[in-house]
């Protein structure tokens, strides 16, 4: 590891930044690089370079990088395919849930971990503490009662997105790509089940992706004793769009106790793919801070989602800039450091412990 001075200098922050962010819990909460690993054979254990052009689409993380941008915790995603049939898609999850576990155990540096006890003994150790998550409901939709969820073995998975770029039988999509066919876009009757089954297993319900409409929907079923994630997201506010929350949804997630992560893609925070910073990204952190409260905001990259990145900020290395942009604010180092991660831990701790 380079010394604080030195890692200073390379990333053109001030010391106090790099010691903030040193001394913080740094945690993602969506990093899609496995899909890249089904798709081409990607190695996450492996150093990669960002390519030729960075901080495009891919290439944005890997073990390795991740570890000496000190990124000491993150959710790694199984995004699921809806081509596939109902039973199709289950047995790809049962599958994936193995070669995803498989992969990340092959790094030394890393520890698959379910809960904030299992994290804090894998940090001990200096490892990377890797929680998994579903994109896609729907991969284990095939029973209306929710039973499928059963083949999630030893509470491996933190997190599932109910849903996820189109329609399913869970619910609709936010994306202007899957237009509400008929309803009004709420949950149906199988996705408000599908909610309190995730509930039952303690298994955060995301409600990244999903229409506005099915948002709320979710919610007035969820256990209000829970809290709820939305882990990959803009908001409004800032930059109106389909893909953002909007303040009342933002507040009804603080409401229960979740958090919020703030996501990377350049056109969903309002910029220009050729010429994004993350001043940007920094805008909808602090305006979801001002409307849902300092404990309630965490980082959502999307890292390796087919997203493009500021151009200052192209892969994870860049990361402590983060940290220096949120003190520029005035912010407090706690409240840098809450939104680092220790909100995402928080969260985690009073569902999982």
């Amino acid at each position: 590891m380079r010394s604080v001075d030195d890692e200073a200098a390379a990333l053109g922050i001030s010391r106090e930044a790099v010691e903030v962010y040193r001394g913080a819990d740094v945690i993602d909460l969506h990093v899609d690089s496995f899909i890249w690993t089904r798709i081409f054979g990607y190695d996450l254990t492996q150093r990669h370079t960002p390519g030729p052009f960075p901080g495009w689409f891919t290439r944005q993380v890997d073990i390795p990088r991740m570890r000496d941008a000190g990124v000491t915790g993150a959710t790694w995603v199984i995004s699921t395919n809806p081509l596939r049939t109902a039973d199709g898609r289950a047995h790809t999850f049962v599958r994936n849930l193995e070669r995803l576990r498989r992969e990340l155990s092959r790094s030394p540096d890393v520890a698959v971990v379910r809960n904030v006890a299992e994290y804090r003994a894998a940090r001990a150790e200096g490892k990377h503490g890797a929680f998994i998550g579903i994109q896609g409901g729907n991969a284990l939709d095939r029973n209306a009662d929710g039973s499928a969820l059963d083949l999630i073995a030893d509470d491996l998975v933190l997190r599932v997105t109910l849903v996820h770029l189109t329609n399913s039988a869970l619910g609709v999509t936010s994306s202007p790509a899957s237009a509400v066919a008929k309803g009004d876009g709420g949950l149906t009757t199988r996705g408000r089940d599908y909610v309190k089954a995730l509930n039952a297993r303690k298994i955060f319900v995301d409600l990244a992706h999903i229409h506005r409409r099915g948002f709320f929907d979710a919610l007035e079923v969820h256990d209000r004793s829970q809290p709820v994630l939305v882990t990959h997201t803009g908001v409004s506010g800032v930059t109106p769009h389909w893909r953002n929350l909007d303040d009342e949804q933002l507040r009804a997630v603080a409401d229960l106790g979740g958090t919020v992560g703030i996501m990377y893609e350049a056109s969903f925070v309002g910029e220009s793919r050729f010429s994004s910073r993350l001043d940007a990204i920094v805008r909808h952190v602090a305006h979801a801070v001002n409307v849902a409260g300092e404990d309630h905001v965490s980082l959502g990259s999307d890292w390796d989602g087919m997203i493009v990145t500021p151009r200052d900020m192209p892969t994870c290395s860049e990361l402590p800039r983060m940290a220096q942009k949120f003190l520029d604010l005035g912010w407090s180092p706690e409240r840098v450091q809450k939104v680092l991660g220790g909100n995402v831990l928080r969260t985690i701790a009073a569902l999982r412990g």
